[in-house]
């Protein structure tokens, strides 16, 4: 069958008739159907994607390095099975009769590839090489425009909860696209008429809203009311593929009201200037520990249930970040699903690039994100800080000194702490580069001999990448640091050491003494001083949060002050229906010395 179909397609190619319909070229043409190909050089196959004539949609899989002629006699294969179908439905055919592998063989039509020039492409080419964007394939009298990895969209998704007065950020995924070249149409519901139905018949009827931007900030004037989104995928060519749309899966609803960063952002509107990086280290309290029933029952029993959810918190979250205008953001508590599904579209639509650093044990991390147009991406230096302190050299002195006390080496070696790190380089001047390390320390209260372990590894890793890898390019170094300004962490990372008879070595009573001394090179300065608090529970308040500097190379702008007392107590403590975690962000404008 396959030898008796080639045979035809070969004499029908070969045809004088075939050949003086076109000289060799395609016939001109009014309209083109779409030919899709998908070629990515990792994968084997590449897919084409069309429909025949008689109306029937095909999906191929070909081998890149297979010759074209193979995949085009496939093709003539097809659309000559397509057409005995068709001649099998009419009656006509029913009453002539025939072989059907006849009537087949005389509809197998023409098929031919011509480049975007009009030249007929050799058979023996491979297919990868041959079907080019722009290309022509024939099908008999039917003409197909090739369109090689078009534009595409893979993902199209509204946030669950939308609030009026906070930005609703899509998550876009896309193929051979960018998401700032997309196109986006918003619509809202059309409210229901007088007598309670929509004014469209059956379906919601959708009215145009006013916005074509990624990021679109619904009205009071829309709550109660869905919205919907039309998203085109495009590329930096003006090149665009199909649509899609999605529609919210519920109303719009009302916002909470001023907010405890709402003041804040008065500081905050514009991204500061060239010479300058705003600054923000913020732990934003990890669903994994605010949906559990110790939180909602112990921790933050003054908290609203519904103002503890995650749809929720985001909401005001992501208004939040956005607000600040922040060239650096480093965040800790951060659930992986939410960094992938939610802080990494949303923040992306605001010119930031996120990185994340997972904690294996907990399902949560953190993330550290970029401004794109200030700062490229030239390395990632990322530990967890109990894999390297076995297994790096860099970490071999300490290592033996902790062995001296295997209690508190097997605390220090059960903790899943990580660090990140970055090394940025600047956009507008290649000259400066900067490390950017962020952390979350241990938490336990009487765990200071552990934080102060963790702290030397990260200072020891810090200074290999900062001192060796990138010799003197200044750091910043944010985090949680769970350590008071009095606490033998802090007083490590401000003078550049730690006594062996501090009493942080004994913060767990005297089983767990662990006497060290410790040393680092660096000069760092807390950029926001020593707040009151950065951390407000119903049990507890005080400074755990710190955004360290080098002073010898940076220095501070200005501080954008915290939310005063009175916004901070308004539900009693945090986190609230106005603020969605129990730290409070901390930002500052630094500047290049």
């Amino acid at each position: 069958m396959w030898r008796r179909l080639r045979s035809a397609l070969h004499r029908l190619r070969r045809s004088p008739a075939a050949l003086l319909a076109g000289g060799g070229r395609p016939p001109a043409a009014t309209a083109m159907e779409r030919a899709v190909v998908r070629c990515v050089p990792s994968e084997p196959k590449l897919s084409l994607r069309f429909v025949l004539p008689d109306g029937s949609a095909r999906h191929m899989q070909r081998d890149q390095a297979e010759p074209l002629g193979r995949a085009l006699a496939r093709i003539a294969t097809n659309a000559a099975k397509g057409h005995a179908k068709a001649a099998k439905k009419s009656k006509k055919a029913r009453a002539e009769g025939g072989p059907a592998g006849e009537a087949a063989a005389a509809a197998a039509p023409a098929v031919r590839l011509f480049s975007r020039d009009g030249e007929a492409v050799a058979e023996e080419v491979p297919n990868a090489a041959a079907w080019q964007d722009g290309a022509v394939l024939q099908i008999g009298e039917a003409q197909y425009r090739v369109e090689r990895n078009p534009p595409a969209l893979t993902e199209l998704r509204l946030p669950r909860s939308l609030l009026a007065g906070f930005p609703v950020c899509p998550k876009v995924s896309v193929e051979f696209a960018a998401p700032q070249h997309c196109l986006f149409r918003w619509y809202r519901e059309q409210r229901p008429a007088a007598g309670g139905e929509a004014a469209g018949g059956d379906g919601p009827a959708w009215v145009e809203a006013a916005g074509a931007e990624r990021v679109f900030t619904p009205s009071n004037a829309l709550v109660g009311l869905r919205l919907k989104l039309r998203c085109t995928p495009g590329d930096g060519a003006q090149r665009y593929g199909p649509p899609r749309e999605v529609e919210s899966s519920g109303p719009v609803e009302a916002g909470p009201g001023a907010c405890t960063f709402d003041s804040r952002h008065l500081y905050t509107k514009k991204v500061c200037s060239e010479g300058s990086i705003r600054a923000v280290s913020y732990n934003i309290l990890a669903d994994t520990y605010a949906q559990t029933e110790f939180s909602r029952t112990v921790l933050y029993p003054y908290c609203a249930p519904y103002a503890l959810e995650v749809d929720y918190r985001q909401n005001l979250l992501k208004k939040e970040l956005a607000g600040y205008s922040a060239d650096l953001i480093c965040l800790q508590e951060v659930d992986k699903s939410v960094f992938v599904d939610s802080l990494a579209p949303a923040l992306d639509a605001f010119g930031l690039e996120g990185l994340f650093k997972i904690k294996e044990k907990q399902h949560e991390g953190l993330a550290t994100f970029y401004r794109r147009d200030k700062f490229s991406l030239l390395s990632q230096h990322d530990i967890a800080f109990s894999e390297v302190l076995l297994s790096d050299p860099l970490h071999k002195e300490l290592c033996d000194k902790l062995a001296k006390y295997p209690l508190v080496q097997e605390k220090v070696l059960q903790r899943s702490s990580v660090l990140q790190v970055s090394v940025l380089q600047s956009a507008t001047d290649p000259s400066r580069k900067i490390c950017v390390a962020n952390t979350h320390l241990y938490w336990h209260p009487k765990g200071g001999n552990i934080r102060l372990i963790q702290i030397a590894v990260a200072l020891s890793h810090i200074k290999h990448v900062a001192c060796s890898l990138y010799p003197s390019i200044p750091v910043i170094f944010c985090g949680d640091f769970n350590s008071i300004p009095s606490s033998g962490t802090y007083s490590f990372i401000s003078s550049g050491g730690i006594a062996e008879d501090h009493e942080d070595w004994i913060s767990n009573g005297e089983e767990e003494r662990c006497n060290m001394t410790l040393s680092h090179p660096f000069k760092l300065l807390s950029a926001c001083g020593e707040p009151a608090y950065t951390n407000y529970v119903g049990g507890f308040h005080g400074c755990l949060d710190y955004i360290f500097i080098d002073k010898n190379a940076l220095e501070v702008e200005q501080v954008i002050p915290l939310p005063s007392h009175e916004e901070v107590t308004t539900h009693q403590a945090l986190p609230s229906v106005s603020h969605p975690s129990d730290h409070i962000a901390l930002v500052c404008d630094l500047k290049w010395k």
